[in-house]
């Protein structure tokens, strides 16, 4: 039952963390200033990995390593966006480790979809098959092309601190 309960939030907080990430990324891609998805964005996707790690567990699993590297990456994010203010350097850094830690999120959603949803499952039972392999390296290229973009997306004036 406590079990069941946890998945659902988890999954809820994963799921707002991915909605409200994409949501704050477009606006930063966009040279627009943080928005009001960016709270709600880092405040549920430190809260979805920490749930993480409520989940029964026998040695360190690659679900644990993404959710810590998660956290730092969230870490770094917020220090950027609340202590920095984005002033500097700061900006490019909150920019991608923000986007490093939604890509983490999607990541797992991805695992996931594999592992719950029969027809992918078909497909990939031990997601080491092509379709798995494929999908995981589209998010990646993908994400790193966004992440390209955000280290040189120039704001516009007067939409961050530092302009």
């Amino acid at each position: 039952m406590i079990l069941n309960v946890l998945t659902v939030v988890h999954v809820v907080l994963s799921l707002v963390g991915i909605g409200s990430g994409i949501a704050a990324i477009y606006g930063l891609l966009k040279a627009k200033t943080p928005g009001r998805w960016t709270n709600p964005f880092l405040t549920t996707t430190a809260a979805a990995s920490l749930t993480g790690f409520l989940f029964p567990f026998h040695g360190v699993t690659p679900a644990q390593v993404l959710g810590v590297l998660s956290l730092i990456s969230l870490t770094i994010a917020s220090l950027s966006i609340y202590r920095h203010h984005l002033q500097g350097i700061w900006r490019r850094t909150y920019m991608i480790t923000a986007l490093m830690a939604l890509y983490f999120n999607v990541f797992v959603l991805v695992v996931q979809l594999f592992r719950q949803v029969p027809p992918l499952r078909a497909m990939a039972p031990t997601q080491s098959e092509p379709p798995f392999q494929i999908v995981q390296l589209a998010l990646l290229l993908l994400f790193a092309a966004l992440g390209v973009r955000a280290a040189t997306v120039k704001p516009q004036a007067g939409l961050f601190l530092d302009s």
